[in-house]
């Protein structure tokens, strides 16, 4: 190894890794040796997924998979370039109109991750003389976005209308020519589904936009899966998702919008302009992931997660866990202190359910957390088992008697 110039560098990085694991704070990552799904291989066997953003359990499906290939066979790797320069294939615009029809919106713009759409959506659209309101506990890619902007900012505390309120009163007190509301449609770490109906009626008043950041949303929230403000039943102006998730699970993010909207994103979203285009693969699973979401099997599909869902929760209830309220399937699992969360985790892998102890940065400091997801793929026996062995864990550690 090459001597360097600034030990001392190195060993600070060297003592906060050490402090994190000290913490309980270090999130391993294990190598997963299978295809995704609600049964994986890690270690050599066999265990049950519920920490997959998997919810239609399309990510393995082998119609999504072989739709990626052949988009891949017919348009290469990819186009080594930027969209405005050659990379815009037939099949980016195919997409495009696809999830812009699903969801209802005139057109889309596509990015390489759902973080970057966040990251740029912000910076173009909205300058010094605007503002945007945001909630407390949005995603960390619209914080990082909503930082890369001039407008000014203004916060309003989870879900708390009353405040929201205040904020939209302040930034129209302040001179604001334009306002947005920025939220996300359900919340990653506790599964709470917007209150975008109530929104609704507080932009209508203060005249001001509304965006949904819809990751944990589309494909299975609403009316065929079209997302939280569907379920909601308002309309919003624009929409960030991906389709790292619900629809097909590779990755790859997009905004829906109105056709201005979007075509102004094209020549400023800087993210867009200096990243290179979707991958073709990844184009074509989505195409085939949005056909079965949008359809009856996508009905279907739903059906079953939120009985999945509604199990879960009312068996863990029963056997004394403390969980966050809720209809989403994203379903908490509350512990409070980052090292019993990670012994948690740990135990509940050697009983053979693959499962992710979140803490500190991800959550806040004493809300430890195991997030369990359901998926459409899950069977009720795989929720009864992973309900036996959090049981069996949680007794062992003192969390349940």
């Amino acid at each position: 190894m090459t001597q360097s110039a600034n030990p001392a560098f190195y060993e600070r990085v060297s003592a906060e890794l050490a402090d994190i694991d000290a913490q309980g704070l270090t999130k391993p990552e294990r190598v997963i040796a299978s295809r995704q799904g609600p049964v994986i291989s890690v270690n050599g066997r066999d265990v049950l997924n519920f920490c997959a953003n998997n919810y239609l359990g399309l990510a393995g499906d082998e119609r999504v998979t072989q739709a990626g290939i052949k988009a891949q066979e017919k348009w290469g790797a990819g186009t080594a370039s930027v969209r405005f320069i050659c990379g815009t294939l037939e099949i980016h615009k195919e997409l495009e109109r696809a999830i812009a029809d699903y969801l209802g919106f005139e057109d889309t713009i596509l990015f390489a991750a759902a973080f970057d759409a966040n990251g740029g959506i912000f910076e173009p659209l909205f300058s010094a003389e605007d503002a945007i309101v945001s909630d407390s506990l949005n995603h960390a890619s619209i914080i990082d976005g909503v930082r890369l902007c001039k407008a000014k900012r203004y916060r309003f505390a989870n879900s708390d209308m009353a405040d929201l309120e205040a904020q939209l009163k302040q930034a129209r007190a302040d001179g604001a020519r334009d306002i947005i509301i920025a939220t996300d449609g359900a919340f990653s770490m506790d599964g709470y589904i917007g209150k975008l109906d109530e929104i609704r009626k507080l932009a209508d008043q203060y005249n001001a936009l509304i965006m949904v950041d819809d990751c944990h949303a589309t494909g299975f929230l609403g009316p065929k899966g079209r997302g939280s403000f569907a379920h909601n039943g308002v309309k919003v102006d624009f929409v960030t998702g991906t389709f790292g998730k619900a629809l097909g699970g590779a990755m790859g993010g997009f905004i829906c919008a109105n056709g201005d909207v979007v075509s102004l994103l094209k020549q400023r979203a800087r993210p867009y302009l200096f990243s290179n285009a979707l991958a073709p693969a990844v184009c074509g699973s989505s195409l085939e992931a949005i056909r079965i979401a949008a359809g009856e099997e996508g009905d279907k599909l739903r059906e079953q997660l939120f009985a999945n869902a509604q199990r879960f929760r009312s068996k863990m209830a029963d056997a004394g866990f403390d969980l966050l309220p809720g209809e989403h399937p994203i379903i908490p699992v509350m512990l409070g202190d980052a090292k019993l969360a990670q012994d948690m985790a740990a135990r509940l892998l050697e009983l053979g359910v693959y499962v992710i102890g979140f803490s500190f940065p991800v959550v806040p400091r004493g809300a430890a957390r195991i997030r369990t997801q359901m998926s459409a793929a899950h069977t009720f026996e795989q929720i009864d088992q992973a309900v036996a062995a959090f049981t069996q864990a949680g007794k062992e550690l003192g969390v349940i008697a």
